[in-house]
């Protein structure tokens, strides 16, 4: 989930909350708060916590909330978590350290001290092309032996390793890929954790059901369905800055501000972004916009 920002900059907590309410409506069953979409590296513990207890009060009950607690220091990692436990989220999303590009020993450790320090599930998150290190097999599977480490979000890449770790462990999948979904769904993957789903929930949960019905033909429609909104908002630019651009084209956030680094999509971007929209049929043609 992105993380909303009002006209000063600062965390909108009220937003986040109307945020999250409005993603669970449209059948999102869990929801990610201060991932790397949610723009975690730029916020202070203090607002996530503000945000965290907001989101868990307004959909805490009707779905799993799990905090980002990802972080290239372990002690800061572990803190985190503990903050999390106490504002009562369902889980914890700990992603490989980055920057530092430890050795798998030293990730297999941040992971345990994660998991040791809380009583909810713990998810990994390999994605080596932001943290310069892919997860080992031999460091998942050793992870697997936490009985709260319980899954992974996959957005490597390697389907076939998937497989591998799916024969091997009794890790549950998620695709952190939205190019790939429908893929690791094929392989296995239980579900997804998708920036896409922002604006696309309702068709996600629909291809998901036609795989478990065994509809493949169903499934591939709804995937190709949505290949614009994924070019769109996952490669144009960063995914965060398209995903508040395009819930700002569909009326759910007031503005798409984001935090530096990261710089608001420009007028060319939302002009591409709302014909891709509109393509998918996620928003009215601009004709039909005007004229209501």
């Amino acid at each position: 989930m992105v993380t909303p920002f009002d006209s000063e900059g600062a965390v909108d907590a009220e937003a986040a909350s109307k945020l999250a309410v409005h993603l669970v409506d449209r059948g999102h069953d869990g929801l990610v708060v201060f991932g790397t979409t949610g723009e975690s590296p730029t916020v202070t513990p203090a607002e996530q916590e503000i945000v965290l207890r907001s989101v868990v009060e307004a959909v805490g009950d009707r779905c799993a909330v799990i905090a980002g607690v990802g972080s290239y220091d372990a002690r800061h990692a572990v803190e985190l978590t503990r903050t999390a436990q106490a504002c009562s989220v369902g889980g914890v999303l700990a992603v490989t350290p980055y920057y530092s590009k430890p050795p798998q020993a030293g990730i297999l450790a941040q992971f345990r001290a994660v998991a040791d320090s809380c009583d909810v599930p713990v998810m990994l998150y390999d994605i080596p092309g932001r943290t310069a290190t892919k997860l080992s097999a031999e460091t998942l599977a050793r992870a697997a032996e936490h009985p709260r480490i319980v899954a992974v979000k996959e957005a490597s890449g390697d389907l076939y390793a998937g497989s591998w770790l799916l024969r091997s462990t009794d890790l549950a999948i998620y695709s952190g890929d939205d190019a790939l979904n429908l893929a690791w769904l094929a392989v296995g993957a239980v579900g997804v954790v998708s920036v896409v789903g922002h604006v696309a929930a309702e068709r996600y949960r629909a291809m998901i059901s036609a795989l478990d019905a065994g509809d493949l033909q169903e499934a591939r429609r709804i995937d190709r369905s949505l290949l614009p909104v994924v070019e769109a908002i996952m490669n144009r630019t960063q995914g965060a800055i398209m995903a508040k651009a395009a819930l700002e084209l569909q009326g759910v956030l007031s503005n798409r501000h984001v935090r530096l680094p990261l710089i608001p999509a420009n007028d060319t971007q939302v002009a591409e972004l709302r014909r891709d929209l509109e393509s998918a049929e996620l928003i009215p043609p601009t004709t039909q916009r005007d004229t209501v």
